[in-house]
């Protein structure tokens, strides 16, 4: 019991390592605990509205969402673990730095709730989805 605990813990360590950096706008954080086979899914209403595969592909997605926001923060609200994944939920906050396609506009403030679903492969991240 307790290999599988300290194995969860490190699940958990690793998660929030990566959230902590995600709220400094700290990419090679971020990157610094990928697979280097990463799949990176966002789901948005039901539909995946973005798919990334890979390391390569993840940080410069991360480098070009950095400068729509002045300011984002993701706090877990709660942690699941199973078998396979560890499922998070999350508040969201940010402020937009951009005028947006989709008519939000510089300033503006977003606050959502949502989740992210992570799965390891040999204690690196290789398969991130974001659900919202």
């Amino acid at each position: 019991p307790n290999k599988k605990l300290n194995h969860m813990s490190r699940k958990e360590h690793i998660i929030r390592s990566y959230i902590n950096a995600y709220n400094q706008f700290d990419i090679p954080g971020m990157v610094a605990n990928l697979h280097d086979n990463i799949v990176f899914k966002n789901i948005q209403d039901g539909e995946t509205n973005l798919l990334l595969q890979g390391k390569k592909e993840f940080r410069q997605q991360a480098e070009l969402t950095k400068t729509y926001f002045k300011e984002r923060q993701q706090n877990i609200t709660s942690v699941k673990h199973s078998e396979d994944h560890t499922e998070i939920e999350i508040d969201y906050y940010a402020v937009l730095a951009a005028d947006m396609p989709n008519g939000l506009k510089k300033g503006n403030q977003l606050r959502l709730t949502g989740k992210s679903i992570f799965k390891f492969s040999d204690d690196r991240i290789i398969e991130l989805t974001d659900i919202s």
